[in-house]
């Protein structure tokens, strides 16, 4: 499932987190990369002792992962700390597929789903698009500021080279508590029916029959 969220962030935690960014040092993005992800990877991440981490990710994620959208297809179990991504001219990530278990020991998780958030405007930069290949051929994805997509991690994927400007991401992951991504999908469908008929039906039995399975199917394919 591909899915795009607007409107994570809002005008003005945007211009809070660009203040933030504007504070910070970038370093190269190949230090927190694996052997082959370092033959294809060209970008800079905020370095991770910046001073105001803590208060930037407060921002970020605090918007995401209490999102009803992000809730209900991520199903999310553990979500992973972002990394602040730039791309200037001439930067550019090829063909890769995230790691499958990321985090330090004690701390590792499974990677099932991938999230960027878009943190600058898309007229402030040239190419950049996030590519990502679907068994419905690749899908081009260049987002408004503020605005997230989540796809799935074992998908090859990769950025265009940025020929102008600067792009600015945040990308995080999640273990959902969902493995299988077909049953996250079809539940999400579910969801969006749900919500449907308690806006248009709350009082039928339509209602309450579709609630009902919705809740016993995250019950029976739930991994807790």
């Amino acid at each position: 499932m591909l899915l795009v969220i607007p409107a994570v962030l809002d005008s003005a935690k945007l211009q809070q987190v660009r203040s933030l960014l504007d504070q910070g040092n970038f370093v190269d993005g190949r230090l927190s990369a694996g052997e082959s992800a370092r033959r294809v990877k060209r970008n800079e991440e905020l370095e991770s002792g910046f001073r105001h981490l803590q208060q930037l990710n407060n921002l970020v994620m605090g918007s995401l992962v209490q999102h009803p959208l992000y809730q209900a297809a991520a199903m999310p179990y553990r979500v992973a700390t972002p990394y602040y991504v730039r791309y200037t001219q001439g930067m550019g990530y090829g063909d890769h597929v995230d790691d499958p278990v990321m985090g330090p020991p004690g701390g590792q998780y499974r990677s099932d789903i991938s999230t960027s958030v878009f943190l600058n405007p898309p007229d402030q930069y040239e190419g950049g698009e996030l590519v990502i290949r679907t068994p419905f051929g690749q899908q081009s994805i260049k987002l408004a500021a503020g605005d997230a997509v989540l796809y799935p991690s074992s998908s090859l994927h990769h950025i265009n080279e940025v020929t102008q400007g600067v792009r600015l991401v945040a990308v995080t992951w999640a273990q959902s508590m969902l493995r299988d991504p077909q049953q996250r999908e079809l539940l999400f469908q579910l969801y969006q029916a749900r919500e449907a008929l308690r806006t248009s039906q709350p009082e039928s039995d339509a209602s309450t029959r579709v609630d009902q399975v919705y809740v016993n199917l995250t019950r029976m394919w739930s991994e807790l």
